[in-house]
């Protein structure tokens, strides 16, 4: 197995970022011009890094499948941003947020990218707010923040519960800027079909139009997916539906490696699933567990109505369980700790399956209006939803999958294995270990995009200045186009009786019971004969009605299913291997006597990146070993 080298700089943890743009090769101005550059995705990742590239002058292309860059999905992101400003006089620093996400994480990531993250963030909350993002104010004007999971300080810059929309429309308006000034061009309803490498490097996409169906080729001087993650896998989960994992797939098909697949983070606040015909869940801000109270009655079965249960009939089970955290305990633990509850028979609601998050003491301390001014939207979303206003009865929550740890492995500069081609935001593994604490994923994925990739990627395109305009008439545009046409016709060919959308449900539902919060050895083993049995099933009897030369919903379905059957399959894998508990990935054979994750870090201190093997064979694992020399390795506790 092959060490990876992640190319983190020497030296004191607090300068390495210092000290390695001060040795990082530059690209001149007037050669800037000379430089194409495809970005792929138009999140607050892609608009960012597009935005940024463009201000500086290289010519840039970005796609994304929706019909506006508006619409990606960061505008679902609801809590906030964190930073490290100390704002609040308690004690907070860049360190203290470094060490913060690596203990959150469960000791499963780079210090230096992390340090980094925790580096930049003072500038990201500059940057917005310069961009007219209206973050929160406090009754003297000062942009305001508030606690979040896992942390003991107040470090999460918010927009009410619209953090993520107002942030999308700020770095959109930067976007369109460079759209009108003619540094970047747009390609909306697109979907990327391939990557196309050309002597070991990125060189270009193949797209499908959504709307007429022609298959385009584009070529670039590099390449920069920044296409989110994959947590739609789980059918029912907290992200749009489109959200897909296809063009990080293609990226790994084509010699990227896919780094850590299993580390999925199963977020503790979504609203219920209420019945069988739902697609998706939605997310209740972590933000509500500052205000909120998690409870469950302590009798069994308990179906009283919750204002009817008093106070001695109520457990607290966080409170009680983690006394220094209480309720802003990190994501992976209160998500265990929900569904702890339930399986032992004290969850709440028709099904059994959530428990209260109840706002009664806040609204009685702090007035209904104060409530109201911080989640007033979400609490309106809730209503309009379950038809029950959080005002006057709790909220009932319980997990989903959400964020995705894992992704696309990447070196320091944001490179992946395959030269040419960066991977920024969701699309990366680099920056949260084995969970995400919560108000992070806006902070990495705009990090990434305006501090991070403009000057890193510069260093490898110093060697490509004298390389001419890359032609899209070259064998391996010719054989990229050539695939992604066989594998419509293929799709469209099958012709049998079940849709796209039932087999992801399908699959959803073997990943959840079998690689969702809880995993164990005979359960992943199982996954995998039935993935097997499903996948099989898929190319037998999918139905795609209409033709590719036509906008086609269920054609788009088809290839993102498709590649979930395969990515389902990597991250079973990299389950099995790490046979260990860590953050969201919770192996009930690793446990500790109080039933927290237990890591075994003699064997398991590295990142898993999985190397393609070929259609039908396992995969190759790569190692990167994990060295911690400014933290100490210890049992993560929040008790």
């Amino acid at each position: 197995m092959t060490k990876l080298d992640a190319k983190i700089p020497e030296g004191p943890l607090a300068d390495k970022w210092t000290s390695h743009k001060a040795k990082l090769r530059l690209v001149n101005p007037a050669n800037r011009k000379k430089i194409d550059i495809i970005v792929v995705g138009t999140g607050l990742a892609g608009s960012s890094a597009a935005s940024t590239l463009g201000e500086l002058g290289y010519n840039v292309k970005v796609f994304c499948y929706q019909d506006s860059p508006r619409r990606a999905h960061s505008v679902a992101a609801q809590g906030g941003i964190n930073a490290a400003k100390n704002y609040k006089n308690d004690n907070d620093s860049v360190y203290r947020l470094f060490y913060d996400m690596i203990k959150g994480g469960d000791y499963r990531a780079r210090e230096a990218n992390v340090y980094r993250a925790a580096e930049v963030s003072n500038l990201v909350i500059d940057h917005y707010t310069a961009l007219g993002v209206p973050f929160a104010r406090d009754y003297g004007g000062y942009i305001d923040n508030r606690s979040f999971g896992g942390v003991q300080v107040s470090r999460t810059f918010y927009a009410k519960g619209q953090t993520g929309q107002q942030c999308q429309i700020g770095a959109y308006s930067a976007l369109s800027r460079q759209i009108s000034k003619g540094t970047v061009t747009m390609y909306p309803r697109r979907e990327m079909m391939d990557l196309v490498v050309i002597d070991g490097k990125a060189r270009g996409i193949v797209v499908r139009n959504l709307i007429t169906g022609e298959i385009e080729r584009h070529s670039a001087h590099a390449v920069v997916l920044a296409t989110g993650g994959y947590g739609t896998i789980y059918y029912l989960s907290t992200l749009a539906l489109n959200s897909n994992g296809s063009a990080a797939w293609k990226a790994f098909k084509k010699g990227a490696y896919f780094a850590n697949p299993s580390f999925v983070q199963i977020h503790p606040t979504s609203i219920p699933v209420l019945n069988d015909h739902q697609c998706k869940l939605t997310l209740m801000s972590e933000s509500l567990r500052n205000d909120g109270r998690v409870w469950v009655p302590k009798q069994k079965g308990d179906t009283r109505k919750p204002n009817d249960i008093p106070e001695d009939e109520r457990d607290y089970y966080l409170e009680r369980r983690y006394p220094a955290f209480g309720n802003l305990v990190p994501r992976d633990v209160a998500s265990r700790a929900a569904k702890e509850r339930c399986d032992a028979g004290y969850g709440v609601g028709p099904t059994g399956l959530s428990v209260y998050l109840d706002f009664k003491d806040a609204i009685n301390k702090k007035g209904r209006h104060v409530i109201e001014d911080s989640y007033g939207n979400l609490f309106d979303m809730y209503h309009k939803i379950t038809g029950e206003s959080p005002y006057e009865t709790p909220m009932r929550i319980y997990p989903a999958g959400h964020y995705t740890m894992g992704g696309l492995w990447v070196d320091y500069n944001l490179m992946t294995t395959v030269p040419g081609l960066f991977a920024i935001g969701e699309a990366n593994f680099s920056d949260h270990g084995a969970n995400r604490l919560g108000a992070s994923s806006l902070m990495q994925t705009s990090g990434d995009g305006y501090f991070i990739l403009p000057y890193t990627i510069a260093d490898y395109l110093a060697d490509e200045i004298k390389t001419p305009k890359i032609a899209t008439n070259l064998p391996q545009f010719d054989e990229a186009e050539k695939n992604a046409r066989e594998r419509i016709n293929k799709f469209l060919s099958i012709n049998g009786t079940e849709t796209a959308t039932s087999f992801h449900k399908r699959l959803g539902k073997i990943m959840w019971d079998y690689c969702g919060m809880v995993r164990n050895e005979e359960g992943l083993k199982k996954a995998l004969t039935l993935i097997d049995e499903l996948q099989a099933e898929f190319w037998k009897n999918l139905k795609v009605p209409g033709t590719g030369e036509e906008l086609n919903q269920e054609l788009e379905k088809a290839g993102r299913v498709a590649d979930f059957m395969e990515l389902g399959k990597l991250l079973v894998y990299d389950a099995l291997n790490r046979k260990e508990s860590c953050g969201a990935h919770f192996r009930e054979e690793s446990q500790t006597d109080t039933g927290e994750a237990k890591r075994n870090d003699e064997q398991y201190s590295y990142v898993a990146a999985w190397e393609f093997n070929g259609d039908g064979n396992e995969p190759q694992l790569h190692k990167e070993e994990l060295k911690f020399e400014f933290v100490k390795l210890q049992e993560r506790s929040y008790k």
